[in-house]
């Protein structure tokens, strides 16, 4: 028998790695599971204000300017170091006295789509 305890033996020093490693990895996927979800809300956000800059242009025309048609448009938006495209679908309505007007902003990340629609409802001043 050893009777030299001031130190670690070769097993116990394994088994101490192991534990680190283990604990190390799970901080790590934690780190890449916060920098998916925050990459994926500054997607949505992006989406948010592209769906408001177009709404944006159809509320500052005249009520008979304003386009109840279908329509689709590409928008391209740069997103931290890199760009990102977003497909923009607008259709309407005409109701009695007033228009409804939609815009549905779509994208996809890690292969999964994603959309956010905005809507208004238009009506003739008197």
């Amino acid at each position: 028998m050893f009777r030299n305890s001031h130190g670690f033996t070769l097993i116990e020093f394994l088994v101490a790695i192991i534990i680190l490693m283990v604990g190390l990895l799970g901080l790590l996927q934690a780190v890449n599971m916060g920098l998916v979800h925050n990459l994926n809300s500054q997607l949505r956000n992006e989406a948010v204000v592209v769906a408001d800059a177009y709404m944006a242009r159809e509320l500052n025309k005249s009520f008979d300017l304003v386009s109840t048609s279908s329509g689709n448009f590409s928008e391209q938006r740069q997103i931290l170091n890199g760009f990102k495209n977003y497909s923009v679908q607008r259709t309407g309505s005409t109701l009695s006295n007033s228009k409804q007007v939609s815009f549905t902003v779509r994208w996809r990340y890690k292969g999964t789509r994603y959309s956010h629609e905005t809507n208004t409802v238009v009506s003739k001043s008197q």
